[in-house]
């Protein structure tokens, strides 16, 4: 099958505001070179041209800020997830699923960076939503895998177990992704994983 190429991932309307959405921007690579204790909401700030009171105008605070970034990037990948995984087609449905993940985790290596590093900064209840999202997009690889195999569908531990092992793979971009071109490593993470989700049984 002829499948699309690895273009970037498109976001959704997710923040209230392009200035929001700067800010989120920005916090994110800031948050992935020193840690989320290393940066200040005035380092933030000041990485957008604002002060201290300005930024305080569209967040409460620092934490706030990796809420907001977190809750959005789960909610984009569940909401996409779940378009993808509709096609009644499951091999389009797993083809889809790639390249949308694929385009994410090529753009986004920074949020990747800080999604791995500081959730547990994340207070709660968004923490327990973000997992709760993160859950749901993992569910609708699982049944997507299952359809792929209608007569002898694989375990849904093991279906689980094998989408979350291929997020591993993936998600490497961070530290795997500076070697080739974005091209190039998009068409590798795309051979690689979907050969590993076709020995699911």
């Amino acid at each position: 099958m002829t499948s699309e190429p690895v273009r970037p991932a498109g976001g959704r309307a997710a923040v209230a505001s392009p200035r929001r959405a700067e800010i989120l921007a920005a916090a994110a690579e800031l948050f992935a070179r020193r840690g989320f204790h290393g940066a200040s909401i005035g380092d933030v700030g000041r990485a957008v041209g604002l002060t201290g009171p300005a930024l305080y105008r569209h967040f409460r605070g620092k934490e706030a800020v990796l809420a907001e970034m977190l809750l959005d990037i789960s909610e984009r990948l569940r909401a996409e997830g779940a378009r993808r995984a509709a096609d009644p087609d499951p091999d389009r449905a797993l083809d889809a699923l790639l390249r949308w993940h694929i385009a994410f985790a090529l753009d986004n290596p920074a949020l990747i960076t800080v999604h791995e590093r500081e959730l547990d900064n994340v207070p709660e209840p968004q923490r327990h939503q973000i997992r709760r999202l993160q859950r749901a997009y993992v569910e609708e690889w699982v049944g997507v895998l299952r359809r792929m195999r209608p007569d002898a569908p694989p375990p849904e531990d093991r279906a689980r177990a094998a989408v979350h092992a291929c997020f591993g793979l993936l998600n490497s971009t961070p530290y795997s992704a500076s070697a080739v071109d974005r091209s190039a490593m998009g068409d590798l993470l795309y051979a690689m994983a979907r050969a590993a989700l076709h020995q699911v049984s």
